[in-house]
């Protein structure tokens, strides 16, 4: 499994997501993103139609008739019923339920960095675990290594 760490330090979560969205719908996956925060996924709703003029980001809220059809599912709850192996866990916080999954993002700023510092710590002991850590620099973002 593949864990990849995005440090938010200048552009909020809704603005980095659609980017993440649509390399994972480039790779042909779909994609289950999770926020506690219905406000948060609302707000990214609306970045995965605004934020890239030039791609078409089709996406749902979770509970609706046509969950198994959205290529990009919004929920509260870790349940691909899209069928997504890709997880985005866009308020920070981890959950254990991300281990199933073939590929995590974890996007934290400064409220949850220590959360995701321990994160990171833990997963290094886990076997099968590849971590990828990015950080937004000059406007790009950059894995660092």
């Amino acid at each position: 499994m593949r864990v990849d760490f995005y440090q938010l330090t200048r552009d909020p979560v809704e603005a980095v997501l659609p980017l993440i969205a649509r390399n994972t719908l480039a790779t042909g996956q779909r994609l289950l993103v999770v926020s506690s925060d219905p406000a948060q996924l609302t707000r990214i709703g609306e970045g995965l139609w605004t934020r890239i003029p030039d791609s078409f980001l089709a996406h749902g809220m979770a509970g609706g008739e046509h969950d198994a059809r959205q290529p990009i599912l919004l929920s509260g709850e870790v349940s691909a019923t899209n069928g997504a192996r890709f997880v985005a866990f866009a308020d920070g916080e981890w959950r254990e339920a991300g281990e199933s999954f073939d590929r995590a993002f974890l996007l934290f700023n400064d409220a949850t960095i220590e959360a995701a510092r321990n994160l990171w710590r833990a997963l290094s002991a886990r076997d099968g675990m590849e971590r990828h850590f990015w950080r937004q620099e000059g406007g790009k973002w950059k894995e660092v290594v």
